[in-house]
C-alpha cells in the first residue's frame, strides 16, 4: 500500500493500529476512554544515513514513543512520522 509519503534520512512513516473497544472482561469503552495505542504498522521507511542503518521495514509492527515524531493528516488519514530511534521494538 503506497500512501504517497516517502520518508527521507532515518524517518519512518507509521500508522497506529486501532485499540480494542472492549476490555478483557467485556466492558465496552467509549471513544474518550480509549487509550491511544502505542503499536503501529510501518508504511514506509527512509533510506537511512551514513550513521544510521535502517533495521525496520515496511509491514513491521512496532512499539513507539508516545511523544516522539510528528503527527500528520494526509488524504483524510492520520499518520505519524518518527525517527527510527523513536521506535523501541518490533512486535512478532
Amino acid at each position: 500500500m503506497s500512501v504517497g509519503i516517502k520518508p527521507i534520512n532515518d524517518y519512518v512513516l507509521i500508522k497506529r493500529i486501532e485499540a480494542e473497544e472492549k476490555t478483557a472482561s467485556g466492558i465496552v469503552l467509549p471513544s474518550q476512554a480509549k487509550e491511544q495505542p502505542q503499536i503501529a504498522e510501518v508504511l514506509a521507511v527512509g533510506p537511512g544515513t551514513d550513521e544510521v542503518k535502517m533495521v525496520v521495514k515496511k509491514g513491521d509492527k512496532v512499539i513507539f514513543g508516545q511523544y516522539g515524531g510528528m503527527e500528520l493528516k494526509y488524504k483524510n488519514e492520520e499518520y505519524k512520522l518518527v525517527r527510527q530511534s523513536d521506535i523501541y521494538a518490533t512486535v512478532a
